[in-house]
C-alpha cells in the first residue's frame, strides 16, 4: 500500500513536471497540429480542451505532448477567415488533460463539464466530474458520480449535451489503463449509455440498443420526436470483448426516444459509406424541420484499409438516407488527406467547424495551416458566391439553406418542404413512422445560479469574462525554469525517502505481481506506436473477467508516429475487404499538414504529384489571380457558380441528373 501511495506521489510530481514543460510553450504562436481533442459551443465560443498536440518546430523527432490548455475561438469575429483564437483561459494542473473524452455544455448555467477520455503515457487518476465555470473563468469539481448506478468513464466513445434539458449523454467508448484507474487485461468497449442531470448532479447507467459493446463512432441530437432523440451510428464494435475490433456497418442508425427511454434500429438506403472510425460529425435541419441532415467528415478506416477517408457524406433523416456530399468532386474515391481524430461543431445550425485531425497519409512534417489553429470551415448550405462547401468562416450567416445535393435526394426548397418522408424500405418499427412527423417541444429550462453578465469579473464584447494580458514569452519561460527546479528537488527528495523507507520499514510486504513494463499483460513490450489510435490485440480470445485492479506504471515514451497500418497494438482490427483509397488531384480545404510518413503509396506518375497546399487561409496560391477563386485552390481557374433550381426538386438519385429549369444565384426568377 506504501508503495502505490509513493507511485501515486511521483506520477502527481512528473505529471506537474509535464504540465509546467509544456507551459513553455504559446498554444496559439507554437502550435503546429492537434488531434484527440474535446470541444464544445456556448454563446459564440467555441472551447477546445486537451488532447494531443505537437509544437513548433516540427521534425521527425518531435515528441507529441499532453495539451494541458482550455483556449477558445471567439464566433462573432473572424482573422484569417477562420474564427480568431484566443488562450487566456485558467485550467490548473488538478484538472486532467486527456483525449477522446467529451465536454458537455450547458450554455443555461454556463459551465462545460469534462468527462471521460484516456490519459497519455501516464496513469489515469480517479474520476472526478470537473467543470469549467466560464464567467468566472474557473474550474469546479462535482465530486465522483453519487447514486446506485455504477459510473465507469471510458474513452472514444460518443458523447452529447442538451443543454434545453439539462442533460448530457455518453454511449460505448473503452475501459482501459488510460481512461480507469488500475487496469489490467486488454481494453474493452462498453454496451452502456450514461446519463448525467446537470441541474441535480444526478447520474444513470442506462441500456445500450443491445448486448454489442461499440466505440469509436458518432452521436447527435435531434428535436424530433416528443423530446427529441439521440442518433447513433458507426466506429467499432467489440464482440469478444478483448479489445478485438470489427466495423460498426453504417447502414444500421440507432435512435434513442428520450419521451419513452426505448431504443429502435433503422436500416439506411442510399450511397452507404465505407466503415470508418473516429471521424466526427454534426447535425442540422430544414427551417421547417421536414428534413434533419447529419453531416460527417473523414475518419480512420479498419485492417488492412486503415489509411482512412477525406470525404463528406450526409445521412438525411426522416427518409434515411446517405448522400455523398460534394468534396471529394470524384464520388467513387477518397480525398488525398485522410484526418481522424478531429472535432466538428456546428455554428447557429449553418456553418461547421473542424478543428485539427491526425493526418495518416501525409509525407513530410509540416503544419496544419497554424496561423488559424488548425481550422477548417464547413459551409452547410453552400452559402458563398462560391457555391462551394468548404469556405470561409462568416460569423454573421445565422440560417441553414438545403443545398441542392440534399433536395436532389428528398425534394423540396431550400428552406424545406421535402416530400421525401418516408426510407425506401419502410420503418423498421412502426413507432418510428409516428414519431418521425413530430417536432420535440422542450420547454425553457431555469438556470440554477445567477447568470447575469455582472457575475463575470468584467464583462467583454464577446460575452463572458474580459480576456487576461497574456504573459510575455521571457516570464513563461522563467516561471517554467523556476518550476523545473523546484519540481527536480522534489522528486529527489521524494526518492531519497522511498529509499530511506525500503531499508528501514520492518512491516510485512505485499507480494508483487510482476506488472509488464507495457501494463496489457504477457504479451511482450509495445512497439513504438502512435497514440492516434488506441492500440491493437493480437489474438481472438475468449471474453476474459475483469481482474483485479493493479496500480499499473507509466507507460514507456517512444518516439512519436502519427496512425498508420499495423500500428496500435491494444486493439486489433478484424480484416475487412480491401478498400480503393487511391490518391486523387480534388482540392482539399486541409492546407499543409503534418505526420509521419506512412504506408499509403505515393501517386503514379500518370496522376501526377498530390496538388500543393496552402499554408494558411490568406497566403494563397499567387497563381489564383482572379476573384473568388477557394483559398485552397491550387489552380488560377475560377469555379464556375453552382446553378440552383428556380422550383421544388423532386426526390429522386442526386447522381442520375433530374431535368431541371436552372438559373444562376442572384439573378431574377
Amino acid at each position: 500500500m506504501r508503495s502505490r501511495h509513493q507511485l501515486q506521489l511521483l506520477t502527481s510530481l512528473l505529471i506537474s513536471f509535464s504540465s509546467l514543460s509544456s507551459a513553455q510553450y504559446d498554444p496559439i504562436k507554437d502550435f503546429c497540429r492537434r488531434h484527440g481533442h474535446q470541444s464544445a459551443v456556448v454563446d459564440n465560443r467555441l472551447y477546445i480542451d486537451g488532447g494531443l498536440v505537437n509544437w513548433k518546430p516540427f521534425t521527425s523527432s518531435s515528441p507529441n505532448y499532453t495539451n494541458p490548455f482550455l483556449i477558445f475561438s471567439d464566433l462573432s469575429t473572424e482573422t484569417k477567415d477562420m474564427p480568431t483564437l484566443h488562450a487566456n483561459l485558467s485550467k490548473n494542473a488538478t484538472v486532467p488533460s486527456v483525449m477522446g473524452g467529451k465536454l458537455w455544455e450547458d450554455s443555461v448555467n454556463k459551465r462545460l463539464y469534462l468527462y471521460g477520455g484516456e490519459t497519455y503515457q501516464a496513469p489515469p487518476t480517479n474520476f472526478l466530474l470537473y467543470a469549467y465555470d466560464i464567467l468566472k473563468d474557473k474550474w469546479d469539481s462535482f465530486g465522483p458520480p453519487t447514486g446506485t448506478a455504477a459510473i465507469i468513464p471510458t474513452s472514444f466513445g460518443a458523447g452529447v449535451s442538451i443543454p434545453a434539458r439539462g442533460e448530457a449523454y455518453y454511449y460505448g467508448g473503452f475501459h482501459n489503463n488510460g481512461s480507469v484507474p488500475g487496469w489490467s487485461g486488454p481494453p474493452r468497449a462498453s454496451n452502456r449509455l450514461i446519463k448525467y442531470d446537470m441541474d441535480s448532479n444526478a447520474w444513470s447507467n442506462v441500456t445500450g440498443p443491445d448486448e454489442v459493446r461499440r466505440a469509436e463512432g458518432e452521436m447527435v441530437f435531434l428535436p424530433v420526436g416528443d423530446a427529441g432523440m439521440l442518433v447513433y451510428f458507426g466506429g467499432s464494435q467489440d464482440l469478444y470483448g478483448n479489445g478485438t475490433l470489427t466495423p460498426e456497418p453504417l447502414d444500421t442508425i440507432f435512435l434513442y426516444d428520450l419521451a419513452n427511454s426505448k431504443w429502435y434500429a433503422q436500416k439506411a438506403t442510399g450511397r452507404i459509406p465505407e466503415s470508418r472510425r473516429r471521424f466526427c460529425g454534426g447535425a442540422t435541419w430544414a427551417q421547417d424541420q421536414s428534413s434533419y441532415n447529419i453531416y460527417i467528415y473523414g475518419g480512420s478506416g479498419f485492417e488492412p484499409s486503415t489509411a482512412g477517408y477525406d470525404d463528406i457524406y450526409v445521412l438525411t433523416i426522416p427518409s434515411f438516407q446517405w448522400i455523398r456530399g460534394p468534396y471529394p468532386k470524384n464520388s467513387n474515391v477518397t480525398g488525398p488527406f485522410p484526418k481522424n481524430m478531429m472535432s466538428c461543431n456546428v455554428v447557429n445550425n449553418a456553418q461547421m467547424v473542424i478543428i485539427g485531425g491526425s493526418n495518416s497519409n501525409a509525407t513530410g512534417y509540416e503544419c496544419d495551416v497554424d496561423t488559424v489553429g488548425g481550422q477548417h470551415n464547413m459551409n452547410l448550405g453552400e452559402e458563398n458566391p462560391e457555391n462551394a462547401i468548404w469556405a470561409r468562416y462568416q460569423p454573421k450567416l445565422t440560417t441553414y439553406a438545403v443545398p441542392t445535393f440534399i433536395m436532389s435526394a428528398v425534394g423540396g426548397r431550400n428552406t424545406g418542404g421535402a416530400r421525401v418522408l418516408t426510407p425506401s424500405g419502410g420503418f423498421n418499427a412502426p413507432d418510428l413512422s409516428v414519431l418521425m412527423t413530430r417536432k420535440a417541444v422542450i420547454s425553457t429550462r431555469t438556470p440554477t445560479r445567477d447568470v447575469s453578465p455582472a457575475t463575470s469579473s468584467a464583462a467583454s464584447p464577446g460575452g463572458g469574462i474580459e480576456p487576461a494580458p497574456s504573459l510575455s514569452p521571457g516570464a513563461i519561460a522563467g516561471i517554467a525554469v523556476g518550476g523545473a527546479v523546484v519540481l527536480i528537488a522534489l522528486l529527489a527528495g521524494c526518492c531519497c525517502f522511498i529509499r530511506y523507507r525500503q531499508k528501514h520499514y520492518k512491516g510485512p510486504r505485499q507480494p508483487t505481481h510482476g506488472v509488464p513494463p507495457h501494463g496489457w499483460g504477457p504479451s511482450g513490450p509495445l512497439t513504438p506506436a502512435s497514440p492516434a489510435i488506441t492500440q491493437i490485440s493480437y489474438a481472438h480470445t475468449v471474453p476474459t473477467q475483469p481482474q483485479s485492479p493493479v496500480m499499473l506504471p507509466s507507460v514507456p515514451v517512444y518516439p512519436p508516429a502519427e496512425l498508420g497500418a499495423n500500428e496500435n497494438d491494444q486493439y486489433r482490427t478484424a480484416r475487412t475487404s480491401p478498400a480503393s483509397v487511391a490518391p486523387k488531384q480534388d482540392s482539399s480545404p486541409w492546407g499543409t499538414l503534418a505526420s509521419t510518413p506512412q504506408t499509403l503509396e505515393p501517386p503514379t506518375p500518370a496522376s501526377g504529384p498530390y496538388p500543393a497546399r496552402t499554408p494558411s487561409y490568406t497566403e494563397r496560391d499567387p497563381r489564383a489571380l482572379q476573384p473568388g477563386v477557394p483559398y485552397w485552390s491550387t489552380t488560377p481557374q475560377l469555379q464556375q457558380p453552382q446553378l440552383r433550381p428556380t422550383q421544388e426538386v423532386p426526390g429522386g438519385n442526386p447522381w442520375l441528373g433530374v431535368q431541371q429549369t436552372w438559373h444562376r444565384p442572384g439573378s431574377s426568377h
